[in-house]
């Protein structure tokens, strides 16, 4: 018996191979041969005996010659030859009959798709790569695909209860009725009680709005969650009005880094470092009085050139000052949207091939697998979860029990 070296010799001597292009065409003919033979031996076994053995022939049905089928392969497009049967009920396995891809390439578009290459550079890629001519409107039909598992996993029920829900919107341009219009992605990721993060769904829907979130914690609860210990959030007005009307026990935390980049905005860039090293006193105060005395320090310091920048600290601060009631496991981990800002940058990277997005579909097909993608890597539990636990338990005792724990 020839060992695999020996048979690698023989072929290369066959097939006269001197360059990669003679190894990508005798793997080309060795594939469709291949393939041939699998064919033939589908029909054996269909018919019960072998081609010329009409001996053991225990069966009125026989063969009937062939069709020619031209299929694509991740060597190129190849010629095969499918075996009839006199019947007609022969269906082969290694190319179903409603084939015309069996190269993978579909799950490799899908692939290049979720990494942020646009349907145009998917379809040059593939011409390039494997002589293979698929349409940029052809890549877009078969990324379409994955729309009913997108809309299954939006649908899917989740947890009872999230200690932890960080909630955001991304904004993306979206084509609508001949028109370029500005969509919100509204996003929710919750930590379970194994301190896993979660991606909860992905709502496209209107500039963002206090309105439409209701409609997506609305949705968030018809989907099983009866209860949100913690939710970090933006500065959006209206947010935690609409958080209470579904989840009336949730506490709020505004999100300090963003309340800093809007109060910073307001400040003459001469003064901005000055103003936000004072500025830090405030948040990383050891206690709530502690912050609150050192804000009138900076209002005392600052109030007459920057009043606008530091009102709306004294506006919302038991929003702000959430935190302050926890220690600094549980600090770190919901004064700032921290988890969601690192998921949004990771999906502006995918994204940013994409100016306009076609549609709604589109763009949600585009955040799902991208989400998919970055939530592979959501293994490992929040640093500290077991103390933050255990904390929480304490905190919410009549909320979190060892049944749902």
């Amino acid at each position: 018996m020839l060992n695999k070296s020996e048979i690698l010799k023989r072929l290369i001597q066959e097939y006269d191979v001197k360059t990669t292009k003679d190894v990508q065409e005798m793997l080309k003919d060795l594939f469709a041969g291949t393939i041939q033979e699998m064919l033939e031996a589908e029909l054996d076994d269909h018919l019960g005996y072998d081609r010329y053995d009409n001996k053991n022939k225990s069966t009125t049905n026989s063969r009937n010659g062939y069709r020619e089928k031209k299929v694509k392969s991740d060597f190129g497009e190849v010629q095969i030859s499918i075996p009839r049967d006199r019947n007609g009920d022969f269906e082969p396995r290694v190319v179903r009959n409603y084939e015309s891809d069996i190269s993978g390439i579909e799950d490799q578009i899908i692939g290049m798709y979720s990494k942020g290459m646009s349907t145009r550079d998917i379809s040059s890629h593939l011409k390039s790569i494997y002589g293979i001519d698929v349409s940029h409107t052809l890549v877009s039909k078969i990324t379409d695909r994955v729309l009913p598992l997108a809309q299954e996993w939006q649908n899917r029920a989740l947890d009872m209860i999230y200690p932890i829900v960080f909630m955001d919107a991304i904004h993306y341009k979206v084509r609508s009725e001949g028109r370029i219009i500005n969509k919100a992605a509204y996003i929710a990721i919750g930590v379970n009680l194994e301190g896993v993060k979660d991606v909860l769904g992905i709502w496209v829907g209107e500039n963002e709005s206090s309105k439409y979130w209701l409609k997506v914690l609305t949705d968030i609860k018809n989907r099983g969650v009866k209860d949100i210990l913690i939710a970090s959030v933006d500065g959006l007005v209206g947010f935690k009005d609409a958080i209470h009307a579904v989840f009336p026990s949730t506490e709020v935390q505004r999100c300090i880094v963003h309340q800093i980049r809007n109060t910073l905005n307001y400040v003459s860039y001469k003064h901005r470092k000055e103003f936000a090293r004072d500025l830090k006193l405030v948040y990383t105060a050891s206690t709530e009085d502690v912050a609150l005395n050192e804000l009138s320090l900076v209002e005392q310091k600052w109030d007459k050139q920057y009043a606008i920048a530091l009102r709306s600290w004294r506006n919302n601060w038991d929003e702000l000052a959430t935190y302050f009631k926890y220690p600094q496991e549980i600090r770190t981990l919901i004064y700032t949207t921290n988890s969601m800002e690192s998921y949004n940058r990771l999906l502006r990277k995918v994204t940013k091939s994409k100016s306009v997005f076609p549609s709604d579909d589109a763009l949600h097909k585009s955040l799902y697998l991208a989400t998919m993608d970055i939530s592979e890597k959501w293994t490992q539990k929040i640093r500290s979860w077991t103390q933050i636990l255990a904390h929480l338990s304490i905190y919410f005792e009549d909320r979190i029990t060892s049944t749902n724990i």
